[in-house]
């Protein structure tokens, strides 16, 4: 609590409100760019929709075909609006990770938190014949999309409670980091021996869902997934100012007065949160969590949160859309991997990251 109460103490509304004006043109361009790629990502697909009829079925009126309707607000609507969500949570958290650990290359997972998730799902999946669980389920019922989605949470909630209690004992944040690979990778390990021991029909539904996709949230759980993105972007917002004084090191952060520990307690529970919920609903996504936060320092030539928190978001939602786009391949029945997508636009730009940080630091010393 005493953080939130540091926050709302100076965290004055006129800075924000002069850290966005001086970039207010570049913000209204982040925002147009998204109405235009949300609108375009409901308009393509293997039936192409005139954009005047989706603005037409978006206001309530009756489209031209009463199957462009069901098309838009059944299929296309929550998969824009989860892409949508999904780019911004991915990117501040990867925003977060990366000020957190002052590594330019850390993503939205580096605490292990997608390969808690994968495990979750593979315990269901790949454990069917040897344990029965997930014939139990099926019959139930509850095996499926949002059977996915209850095992993943429960695997991300796992190793993020551990990542906690840990983070409780440590005080050096990249032994923390360090710890944070090492049990994404016990669990990646016990993920590689239920494969070995599992049927060929088992590893092909985990394979699935490790390709990634915004198109299976339903509006039953989108009632879900919102509202928990949505709270933990505000308090990501909230973070902005101790994120500025982590920029310089815990020492510098201390000597203003802020509590090192207890920050970073609230940006690894924001951030495990922002990556964990979309993984549980969408598969783990790659990619972008590492590259849209560079993309905005760049563009906003800024390292200053209050300005970056705001632009990740606009600009994940914008390129999570894109490659969601990308992956529908419009005007054919093909539909990619969307984690193929995301690799193909991520790897330039971490290229580009490697190379330029040879040149110069990205983050101040």
């Amino acid at each position: 609590m005493s953080l939130i109460k540091y926050k709302l103490k100076r965290f004055f509304p006129a800075n924000i409100q002069n850290i966005l004006g001086i970039h207010s043109l570049v913000f209204f361009t982040l925002l147009v760019g998204l109405i235009f790629a949300f609108l375009l990502d409901l308009a393509l697909g293997s039936v192409r929709i005139p954009t005047q009829e989706v603005m037409t079925i978006l206001l309530g009126g009756k489209a031209e075909k009463a199957t462009w309707t069901n098309i838009i607000l059944k299929f296309r609507l929550p998969k824009a609006l989860t892409a949508t969500l999904a780019g911004a949570a991915l990117g501040v958290s990867g925003l977060q990770m990366q000020t957190l650990f002052r590594n330019p290359l850390a993503g939205p997972f580096v605490l292990g938190i997608s390969s808690g998730a994968s495990l979750g799902v593979a315990l269901v999946v790949l454990t069917t014949s040897v344990t029965g669980v997930g014939t139990l389920l099926k019959d139930l019922g509850v095996i499926g999309d949002f059977g996915l989605v209850v095992a993943a949470s429960v695997g991300a909630a796992a190793v993020l409670g551990l990542v906690l209690l840990v983070s409780r004992r440590v005080q050096d944040t990249m032994t923390l980091l360090i710890l944070g690979l090492l049990f994404g990778y016990a669990t990646s390990a016990i993920v590689s021996i239920l494969l070995h021991l599992s049927e060929t029909q088992q590893i092909q539904s985990y394979l699935q869902w490790t390709f990634g996709s915004f198109g299976g949230v339903t509006w039953q759980q989108m009632l879900v997934l919102a509202p928990v993105l949505l709270i933990a972007l505000l308090v990501s917002v909230m973070l902005s100012k101790p994120l500025n004084a982590l920029l310089l090191g815990e020492a510098y952060a201390r000597s203003l007065g802020l509590d090192v520990q207890q920050a970073r307690f609230w940006i690894i529970i924001t951030a495990s949160i922002l990556a964990g919920t979309i993984t549980a609903f969408c598969g783990p996504i790659a990619f972008l969590g590492v590259v849209i936060p560079h993309l905005c320092r760049s563009l906003f030539n800024t390292s200053d949160h209050r300005a970056l928190v705001p632009a990740v978001t606009l600009m994940g939602a914008i390129l999570a859309l894109i490659a969601d786009l990308i992956s529908q391949l419009p005007g054919s029945q093909m539909v990619l991997p969307l984690n193929s997508v995301t690799a193909l636009i991520g790897t330039p730009v971490v290229t580009w990251v490697i190379l330029r940080r040879n040149s110069r630091p990205s983050f101040p010393k």
